[in-house]
């Protein structure tokens, strides 16, 4: 029931610089402030950090379901982070679709916490 856009390259073989990536996904979310996105780099961090950049984007890097789930909840987190050196593909798939499945809770203190970020 998702639209899956690979961003990156499908040749492992390649390197892709993650600013890049992050930068492409960042674009692609700028039509949809509804859309949702994952990125996966080596350790996670580097995906956080240059996704951060951009004003509408509020990514996170977890490794276990609740955090997907904590960050969503908490933060309206709208794109994982996925350390591929630290997490197993079983791991990755649970962390994603918890991260999908993850509702935002609307109360009025997070809806201002994230106003004054935004």
């Amino acid at each position: 029931g998702y639209t899956v856009v690979n961003l990156g390259t499908d040749d492992l073989k390649t390197p892709v610089d993650y600013p890049d990536v992050a930068a492409k996904l960042a674009e692609a979310m700028l039509d949809d402030p509804k859309s949702r996105g994952v990125l996966i780099c080596g350790t996670g961090a580097g995906m956080v950090i240059a996704a951060n950049r951009y004003r509408h984007i509020r990514a996170t890097r977890v490794d276990r379901p609740d955090q997907a789930r904590e960050d969503r909840m908490h933060n309206d987190v709208n794109v994982l982070s996925l350390a591929a050196d630290d997490i197993d593909i079983e791991m990755a798939f649970v962390c994603v679709q918890t991260f999908l499945e993850s509702p935002f809770d609307a109360s009025e203190r997070r809806v201002r916490r994230i106003e004054k970020i935004s």
